[in-house]
């Protein structure tokens, strides 16, 4: 026996169905003060310094799941022979 259900929301709806918090008002205002700090006068030494913050997030992030890919690729190959 096969059910399918189709549900038809939007995503605000599904995030209330799930009792998830509405972060709409913060991501609002997030993008107000982005958008008032971009407009800004924004020095070259600002935007480095903004570039290298999120920069060495991302490369951390990424050097992580490199290390558990090859974890995961070493504990599945099959043992050398002998």
């Amino acid at each position: 026996m096969q059910f399918n259900v189709t549900v038809d929301c939007t995503p605000q709806e599904a995030r209330a169905f799930f009792g998830l918090p509405d972060l709409a008002p913060l991501h609002a205002l997030y993008l107000d003060r982005m958008r008032d700090w971009m407009s800004g006068d924004i020095t070259p030494a600002e935007m480095e310094k903004l570039f290298r913050m999120w920069g060495a997030g991302m490369s951390e992030g990424f050097e992580q799941w490199q290390r558990l890919f090859w974890q995961a690729a070493a504990g599945a190959a099959p043992p050398a022979p002998r």
